[in-house]
């Protein structure tokens, strides 16, 4: 194997995304330790309750990231789709039904609402979208994950930033200013930076959760067999605010999502 052959691995294995986002994650942290903040004021004065729980947050956030990262996000095994027979037999196409297709790469019978991601070459139920940042897919398995993860991302981000602002020390001339908060400054940087990422993508997933759509089918629904047929403001999979929010964080299942379909379908029809 070539040295750029091993390159090109190790970029498609996600080693060296994950460990970038590691060692900035941990970089950081210690930027904040070491400076003048409320962090090392509260460690001077031994107030170590805060210290230790933003430590705390920033190794859960860690953990959550590696947890979404390294997760089965759904994918579609076999043609023989774990459950029951009766949920086989719930998949058979009705007549108000799009046919079930199967997948031209994989060639294995795609669930509705599953795709085929191109970069992992595995087809993934309820998929969302390929996350470069975590290097996986986020789809029926990890989606909620992911968004427990970007929610624990968003406090300790606002938490460093605020960390950040308060160990910025004034000086005489701004050669000066620029040398005693450099560190710190690039530190503020990247976090505030990240934070309207993380805060950006938060948003639009707790909005797509709330209607039960999905990122792919909500930029291709136009595409899509069992969506280009609906009107525009219409979902077959919507079951209103709050029953989406449950089903999404409470009910940990794999659904038929064609009987789904099919009785959505069935009761517009009477």
């Amino acid at each position: 194997m070539t040295g750029i052959e091993m390159v090109q691995n190790m970029f498609r294995t996600g080693f060296l995304v994950r460990a970038t986002h590691t060692l900035l994650t941990w970089v950081i942290t210690l930027v904040l330790f070491l400076h003048n903040t409320d962090l090392r004021k509260c460690e001077e004065r031994g107030e170590l309750l805060l210290p230790i729980l933003f430590f705390l947050v920033v190794v859960l956030s860690v953990l959550l990231y590696f947890a979404v990262s390294l997760m089965d996000p759904g994918f579609v095994l076999t043609d023989n789709v774990k459950g029951s027979d009766e949920e086989m037999e719930s998949m058979i196409p009705q007549s108000s039904t799009p046919r079930l297709r199967r997948c031209g790469y994989c060639l294995l019978q795609q669930p509705m609402r599953a795709k085929h991601c191109q970069t992992c070459k595995r087809c993934v139920r309820r998929f969302d979208h390929h996350c470069p940042w975590i290097e996986n897919c986020v789809g029926e398995r990890n989606h909620r994950w992911f968004i427990v993860y970007l929610l624990v991302q968003l406090l300790a981000l606002l938490w460093a930033l605020h960390i950040a602002l308060s160990g910025i020390s004034p000086s005489i001339t701004w050669e000066l200013w620029f040398r005693v908060n450099g560190f710190l400054l690039a530190a503020l940087a990247f976090v505030s930076i990240f934070s309207m990422v993380v805060l950006l993508l938060l948003g639009c997933h707790l909005y797509l959760v709330s209607i039960n759509c999905t990122t792919w089918e909500f930029m291709s629904r136009h595409r899509i067999s069992y969506l280009k047929n609906c009107g525009d403001e219409e979902n077959p999979f919507d079951r209103g605010v709050l029953c989406n929010l449950w089903d999404f964080f409470c009910i940990c299942r794999t659904v038929v999502w064609e009987q789904t379909y099919n009785d959505r379908s069935t009761t517009h029809s009477v």
